[in-house]
């Protein structure tokens, strides 16, 4: 893929190193439009759809769904929580947290070995400061590093999990450790089992049929899926036409990797085929209900009050 021009009506913030670059649009929810490693773009844009200013509990469908990378905190799905939490019983939380729908800080500076930039975002409905450093160096890596803090006097709960795009082809394959757990969350146009199925990377029965997961675009003519991955060893990786991404997630409890596929039916026209997509996702907690998370699933973070966490997401090129 070519490289990503920022949107006209948002201004934006280059880190580049070498051949490294990222680009960060502060007004959009410090959302990533760029990420250029290896000699390449990796990240899907949507050819039909241009960013529009963010709003607190919008349908991230409606105006944040053009591509790129976001953070999702303290949710990803839209939840009620459930009325036995101290303090947040009942609590609605909107579609894909509240980080994307908020213009967020942001610092950027200059160092002997590379560009540092900060992001930071202040709780809405729950009293939290979320904070995300981007360092872009000499190595053809990215590393973010993350800062949470509970600034309330109750335990808070929440999810986290930074969604990152790609175009999905005949030849993207998704890496993971051979014979991880995997579980579903949502299926649409595929026998998956169902919420809350299991089965081990990277396969799976549907119709009586064995699917490699590892290759989805191979696995339904036209579907929709949301699966987590645990006991991955917070590793990942995507490849595409030869050239390979790696993701590290350190520091993280419960630590997941959520994969999110779109592939729609066949269309001769071409804007809607580059809709095809797989988001490959570091998470903490699963799955995207924070509602979920803490109830069936049991896979919900907590903070006590006063507490910061701290975790680190690194993306690289495979050389």
């Amino acid at each position: 893929m070519t490289a990503v021009a920022p949107p006209a009506d948002f201004g934006s913030a280059e880190l580049r190193a070498g051949t490294t670059r990222v680009v960060v649009v502060p007004a959009l929810g410090g959302k990533f439009i760029s990420l250029e490693l290896g000699g390449r773009e990796w990240l899907w844009r949507s050819a039909g759809r241009n960013p529009k200013l963010p709003e607190d509990g919008a349908s991230y469908a409606e105006l944040g769904d053009i591509g790129g990378a976001d953070e999702c905190f303290p949710t990803v799905a839209p939840c009620l929580l459930p009325s036995n939490i101290a303090r947040y019983g009942g609590l609605s939380l909107p579609d894909h947290g509240e980080l994307w729908s908020q213009p967020s800080s942001f610092a950027l500076e200059t160092r002997p070995e590379g560009m540092y930039a900060t992001c930071g975002w202040q709780g809405r409905r729950m009293p939290y400061r979320f904070v995300r450093g981007i360092f872009v160096g000499r190595a053809a890596q990215v590393e973010m590093q993350y800062a949470v803090t509970n600034d309330g006097r109750s335990p808070l709960p929440f999810l986290w999990s930074s969604r990152a795009v790609f175009p999905l082809a005949r030849e993207t394959r998704v890496v993971l450790p051979e014979g991880a757990r995997v579980r579903v969350w949502s299926q649409r146009g595929v026998a998956l089992g169902g919420p809350g199925a299991e089965m081990r990377w990277p396969r799976a029965v549907a119709g009586g049929k064995m699917l490699d997961l590892s290759v989805p675009e191979a696995v339904a003519r036209a579907y929709g899926s949301t699966l987590y991955v645990d006991g991955a060893g917070g590793r990942a990786a995507i490849e595409q036409d030869g050239a390979r991404l790696e993701v590290q997630l350190d520091g993280a409890a419960p630590p997941f990797f959520s994969i999110e596929v779109e592939k729609r039916a066949w269309t001769p026209f071409r804007r809607a085929r580059d809709e095809h997509r797989v988001a490959l996702a570091p998470s903490i907690g699963a799955p995207a209900s924070l509602a979920e998370a803490i109830g069936g699933w049991r896979n919900a973070a907590w903070l006590e009050p006063g507490e910061t966490r701290e975790w680190t997401v690194t993306w690289r090129a495979a050389s």
